[in-house]
């Protein structure tokens, strides 16, 4: 490895940075995205919809105490400000909820467009180390010319290389938000009409 790094000349140092950085983001956001499953509470849900059915709101700020389900929270802020406007409540708590979700996205997304012109900036600058070389020695010393060629072929492959293993993840997380923020949509969506059934019969406490 220290010898690929070595031999790809100096764009190779902020092509290792960028692998670095990207390999932190996505063990973070894994580390995330797993955590927000296991909060996932899908039946104290169902739980919390049927409460609010019967306009039960005291039952339901006991049954969510503590809850660190994101779509809960979500519920919450608007339950709490059911009296002025819940769905804004709703809108602004799912808003921070996807501000998390989308931590470090940005960076995932600069590395795939970045990383790759690093490996052409390194490629050029190969080639231009070969030419000299060839301009200056000729022919009579191929290896340094073909050093020239090698340290241009290892920084286009290593720049795309970060490229391509950034796709991936980028795209996985990216369906995990869209999804995430559907769930939401969802769940908010159900207990506005719930609540508006309620008003309407006049039922609210």
């Amino acid at each position: 490895m220290f010898e690929i790094i070595d031999n790809g000349g100096p764009v190779m140092i902020p092509l290792l940075f960028c692998s670095l950085l990207t390999l932190t983001v996505i063990i973070e956001r894994c580390i995330f995205w797993a955590g927000i499953e296991l909060r996932r509470n899908r039946r104290l849900l169902d739980e919390v919809l049927e409460l609010c059915r019967i306009g039960d709101w005291s039952a339901v700020r006991e049954q969510t105490a503590g809850s660190r389900d994101h779509v809960i929270r979500v519920l919450i802020s608007g339950i709490l400000h059911r009296e002025f406007s819940m769905v804004r409540a709703m809108e602004a708590a799912a808003v921070e909820e996807l501000k998390r979700m989308r931590r470090f996205m940005g960076v995932l997304d600069t590395m795939i467009t970045v990383a790759p012109l690093l490996g052409i900036f390194g490629t050029v600058l190969g080639i231009i180390a070969s030419f000299e070389v060839l301009g200056t020695a000729g022919l009579e010393e191929p290896h340094l010319v073909t050093a020239g060629v090698a340290q241009a072929l290892i920084t286009t492959a290593t720049g795309l290389g970060i490229a391509i293993l950034s796709v991936f993840p980028y795209n996985y997380f990216n369906s995990r938000i869209e999804q995430a923020a559907q769930i939401m949509e969802k769940y908010a969506t159900s207990l506005e009409i719930v609540y508006e059934k309620l008003e309407a019969k006049g039922e609210i406490p």
